[in-house]
């Protein structure tokens, strides 16, 4: 299995902002990297109207779109674990996941100054990424990416 990296942090912290970093400088590394996002939101990526729309309204559970450089694949069922979900992605050299707080992977939190910060241990916290740069774990200021980069890199073995 890919190794897995967490991005984690109250809601409008900066953590798709420091994932969509972290992605850009470990490609330009030259490493192969997948990401996880969860939402608490509904979201649906099809749309009325298109075909695999009406394939998943018929009643498939599951529905391939393929498109020319990419694919997608809809599944209908309870929420899915993080675990589910990893075992379908390619291999790759770094797995990253934004949110999924609640796992056991170890996370960088994205902290804002007017935020309390989360409960490291309950969250399997390792690292902070802050303006303010607070203390005790390993901290990194938010714009910090090569820092950051090269942390997770050590983390799982890779530096």
């Amino acid at each position: 299995m890919s190794p897995v990296f967490g991005v984690t942090g109250w809601k409008n912290a900066g953590k798709t902002t420091l994932t969509e970093r972290l992605v850009a400088e470990f490609v330009r590394r030259g490493w192969r990297v997948a990401t996880v996002k969860h939402a608490h939101h509904a979201a649906d990526i099809d749309k009325p109207d298109t075909d695999s729309f009406r394939h998943r309204a018929a009643g498939a559970t599951e529905v391939a779109l393929v498109t020319g450089p990419r694919y997608a694949i809809m599944r209908e069922q309870e929420e899915a674990t993080l675990a589910e979900v990893l075992a379908r992605l390619a291999p790759a050299d770094l797995v990253l996941v934004e949110g999924f707080k609640q796992e056991s992977h170890p996370k960088i939190e994205v902290r804002s100054d007017d935020t309390q910060p989360m409960d490291v241990a309950t969250h399997n916290i390792v690292a902070i990424a802050s303006d303010s740069r607070p203390s005790g774990l390993p901290s990194f200021a938010r714009d910090d990416i090569a820092g950051i980069a090269d942390f997770i890199a050590a983390r799982i073995g890779r530096a």
